[in-house]
């Protein structure tokens, strides 16, 4: 059985106060959970990433980052390095968000490279995949899957790609309020699975996990989780609250118990 992720991203939302105090509500929140049910990923800005890890330092909940630069130094102002974001207590990265892809000229290839670079300095990439509304409309979401997990993976062996965790983000149900149906993310979240077969093995497709990632709420999350091949969520705006936040987190557990 995979065991089921909930990351939350807060993008730019929260300074360093605010920030702490959502920290330390939600370590409350979740201090009964065992770490074995379920990864649990906070995701701050940068400039919130110490002061959030000594928050939840020694409790059941990870640090992540929205974002890496490929190289590890260098004279790239405004970046920042998978080693700095280790040294401020990170274990994953978020990579790819829908959002990079289209305010900030994120490609597959960047992807790749920033994949890469979390991949060899021991952060998790939680790496985004998903189609625009355009797109699913012209019929075109396999093919944007097929593109975004071939391109983005290119040159990763099966062993790192098993470290990894992907998103899969709806862009068109992202901050509208719209949410793919449970049988459109499964149909999506399937054909990413089988996409890991095609171009790995059917064994390293059966354990990497799949998150959903589109206007997840407390209403939508068992629904969306109790489908087989969606393995958590990705959330956005739900995750800057802590009722909402842990609602999510209590009843993605119960799906897991059914599941």
């Amino acid at each position: 059985m995979r065991k089921p992720i909930i990351a939350g991203n807060w993008k730019m939302y929260k300074t360093i106060g605010p920030a702490i105090e959502l920290a330390n509500g939600l370590k409350r929140e979740f201090y009964k959970i065992e770490p074995a049910d379920i990864d649990i990923v906070l995701c701050p800005v940068y400039t919130c990433l110490s002061e959030v890890a000594e928050v939840i330092a020694n409790s059941n909940i990870a640090l992540g980052a929205q974002d890496v630069y490929w190289q590890d130094e260098g004279a790239f102002t405004g970046e920042v390095s998978a080693p700095m974001l280790k040294d401020a207590g990170c274990t994953y990265v978020i990579i790819g968000h829908s959002e990079r892809r289209q305010f900030f000229a994120e490609t597959n290839d960047t992807v790749n490279k920033k994949i890469k670079a979390a991949l060899k300095h021991g952060l998790l990439p939680i790496v985004c995949v998903g189609e625009s509304l355009a797109e699913r409309e012209a019929n075109k979401t396999f093919d944007v899957l097929t593109g975004h997990v071939q391109n983005g993976l290119v040159g990763l062996t099966a062993e790192e790609v098993a470290r990894i965790v992907i998103a899969y983000e709806p862009v068109w149900a992202i901050g509208t309020g719209k949410t793919a149906t449970s049988a459109q993310a499964q149909e999506a979240h399937k054909y990413i699975r089988d996409l890991l077969v095609k171009f790995y093995n059917k064994e390293l497709a059966a354990g990497v996990r799949i998150q959903y990632g589109g206007s997840v709420k407390p209403e939508n999350i068992e629904e969306i989780m109790a489908q087989p091949d969606v393995d958590g969520a990705l959330v956005g705006g739900a995750s800057l609250k802590i009722e909402s936040f842990s609602e999510i987190i209590k009843r993605g557990l119960k799906v897991k118990v059914k599941k």
